[in-house]
C-alpha cells in the first residue's frame, strides 16, 4: 500500500527518521548525534556505513557495537558505497 503513495526513497527516509537506533535515541539524526557525536550530513562514509549495518537490529548493536558480524557488514556497506553514484 505504501509503494501505491510514496517512492522507495521516501519509505526508507521515513523508515530511517523512526527507527529506534538505541535505547530512546529515534531517527537518523539522533543516531548520528548519539553514536558520533556530528549531524547526519557531515557523517564520513565509514559512520553512515556502520549506521546502515545496524539496520537490521539497531537496539542489539547499540549493546553489540564491535561485533565481528556488524564490523563485516559495515566494510561490506563501505566497498559497496564505492560503486554508487548520488544524484
Amino acid at each position: 500500500m505504501l509503494e501505491k503513495m510514496m517512492d522507495k526513497r521516501r519509505i526508507l527516509e521515513i523508515y530511517l527518521n523512526v527507527i529506534e537506533w538505541g535505547n530512546g535515541v529515534f531517527g537518523a539524526e539522533a543516531a548520528a548525534r548519539y553514536y558520533f557525536k556530528t549531524n547526519a550530513a557531515s557523517l564520513g562514509k565509514a559512520q553512515a556505513a556502520k549506521l546502515a549495518a545496524m539496520i537490521p537490529n539497531p537496539r542489539f548493536y547499540d549493546a553489540h557495537r564491535n561485533t565481528r558480524y556488524l564490523n563485516r557488514h559495515t566494510a561490506t556497506i563501505l566497498a559497496r558505497m564505492r560503486f554508487v553514484e548520488v544524484p
